[in-house]
């Protein structure tokens, strides 16, 4: 019985006690809470049903889980049914009943786990979007694979997601950009606001290999050349890192786009238009703070010239007319005050703020021999994807950036995850996967299958239990990080999963030795091992990290 199934069957029992004593069964909620005990004495499973419906149905907790209790006890695969404190239900269940999940995740194969409760929601999923000013960096790189993993979360519930790059061609930044690199090119040293490290002295003589006599055009004509070229090549450079990286966008959108096709001019009429922006010290302000923002925000500054917020506003409008219903952006650690500023972006369009949803993400710092990491060798300061997945490899690197919140800030331990250790979480999870291939190709050298009919009654141990119901688990898993945007809980349960596997390993011989038969266990144990097998390759796909089947 999967856990799905056995909330069904707990549902449908509360209607039946409601239904005996006169109740309406409105009282009950659609889905029923089904969750795992921390101590597993407590039983299989277990359900807080009777505290929050007790009340409604005009029920004492502990009168109406008694008679859940009854009504469940000897129910088609549950064993035992009892009341523990105020009105908790503890729930164990028979084997061959658990054994179920087993099945379902056979039958489903790559698809187990996968949902519909986002089915046809179009999200458009922003991350990265770092200024074409530099290599991409550790904020930038955690982004890559948190926003990535998101978005195969996301569309693991149906969700219909378009992984988006926001390309930053204009603004102070690019001119900044634009001016480090005619200075390297003339062998002078980067202007006090530009940029430095040898990226900008490679890209220089490339610009001036594609353009030898960019250095000789009038002062506008160099810089444009420079612009463009300088530009084309750095963000060639981030598309393929990013590549490297596992983590490809079906969208680059270009920020300057908005200002030549007039998106912005028409954005900004049409909130004055509405009144939601006003004339003030020589400047036009959104009346972002009506909407919940902490200050009105400068639209169009005192030269003339749009303040950066206006790209956000016609970007967010180009977006809906995309037909989007979500639009999440993930942000770095300084944009904390985005969040409101977006919202509020969107209620002066008199559009749902609700479509808006910002996640920020907290600084990540890499340590070596319990030292701070702080130099690149080609970024000067800074420390770029590049670097980290040379020092430790893709897999590594976009595990262990995912499997933290994003809004907590991370120290990478570079040693660690050189390490063919259990200490080190990916080497865990795919040591894993590895044994588990093993296992398949050793039955598979002595002609058995784990597609034969099995007797899940004989897997009794405490530990396949614990396996089976952790398999159980990874429906529920991937609905709650994709609800909360969470895609670290997906690494989590893996690495559960693995553990729950390594001690049903110590404890549960699967192949039969030298002259010894397979045995009816041997195919029940050998399926368990399967769908285990099924479902970390399930999980590790969902991260974009490798499940490899030798190590």
């Amino acid at each position: 019985m999967t856990p799905a199934a056995l909330a069904d069957l707990v549902r449908s029992s509360a209607v039946q006690v409601l239904s005996a004593r006169g109740i309406d069964d409105a009282v009950l909620p659609e889905k029923v809470t089904i969750e795992r005990p921390r101590n597993p004495e407590h039983g299989d499973y277990a359900t807080n049903l009777a505290l929050q419906v007790a009340k409604k149905a005009g029920l004492q907790p502990r009168e109406f889980a008694d008679a859940l209790a009854e009504v469940l006890t000897g129910a088609d695969g549950i064993t035992v049914a009892e009341v523990a404190g105020p009105g908790f239900l503890n729930l164990r269940l028979a084997a061959d009943a658990q054994g179920e999940v087993i099945s379902q995740a056979l039958a489903a194969g790559d698809s187990y786990g996968l949902g519909e409760a986002m089915a046809g929601v179009k999200i458009n999923l922003e991350f990265v979007s770092a200024n074409p000013t530099g290599p991409i960096h550790l904020g930038g790189t955690r982004w890559a694979a948190v926003g990535d993993a998101l978005g195969r979360v996301l569309g693991a519930q149906g969700a219909l997601v378009t992984r988006e790059y926001y390309f930053n061609d204009a603004g102070a930044q690019i001119d900044r950009f634009v001016r480090s690199l005619i200075a390297a090119s003339l062998g002078e040293p980067a202007p006090e606001d530009g940029y430095a490290g040898g990226y900008i002295s490679d890209i220089a003589a490339e610009v001036l290999r594609q353009e030898p006599s960019a250095l000789s055009l009038d002062e506008a004509e160099r810089h444009e050349t420079f612009r463009r070229i300088g530009i084309e090549l750095m963000f060639t450079e981030i598309r393929e890192s990013l590549h490297q990286f596992g983590t490809d966008f079906d969208v680059y959108f270009h920020e300057n786009s908005l200002h030549e096709s007039g998106a912005v001019a028409t954005a900004v009429q049409q909130l004055k238009d509405s009144g939601n922006l006003y004339f003030e010290d020589g400047a036009w302000w959104l009346r972002s703070k009506d909407y919940g923002d902490d200050k009105d925000r400068v639209v169009i500054k005192k030269d003339g010239n749009p303040a950066y917020i206006a790209g956000d506003l016609a970007y967010f409008q180009d977006k809906r007319k995309r037909g989007f219903d979500l639009c999440i952006y993930l942000l770095g650690a300084d944009h904390h005050g985005y969040t409101a500023r977006l919202k509020a972006a969107a209620a002066a369009f008199g559009d749902d703020p609700g479509v808006v949803e910002v996640l920020i993400g907290q600084l990540v710092n890499l340590v070596s021999d319990g030292k701070p990491v702080r130099m690149s060798k080609r970024a000067g300061t800074v420390i770029t994807m590049e670097d980290l997945v040379e020092a430790v490899g893709v897999d590594p690197a976009r595990y262990e950036l995912i499997r933290y919140p994003v809004d907590s800030s991370l120290d990478i331990d570079l040693d660690l995850l050189r390490k063919h250790s259990n200490d080190n979480p990916v080497y865990y999870v795919q040591y894993a996967h590895a044994r588990l291939s093993s296992l398949r190709r050793g039955a598979s050298d002595l002609g058995l299958k784990s597609d034969v009919d099995v007797d899940f009654g004989l897997l009794t141990l405490p530990a396949e239990g614990e396996l089976i119901r952790t398999i159980g688990d990874f429906p529920t898993t991937l609905r709650r990080a994709a609800d909360l945007r969470e895609p670290h809980r997906v690494a989590r349960y893996l690495e559960d999963l693995a553990a729950s596997y390594h001690k049903f390993y110590a404890v549960g011989r699967v192949l039969p030795q030298g002259d010894e038969e397979a045995t009816p266990l041997t195919f029940a144990r050998l399926a368990l091992c399967e769908a285990a097998r099924q479902v970390l390759a399930n999980g590790l796909a969902l991260l974009g990290v490798s499940a490899p089947e030798r190590m």
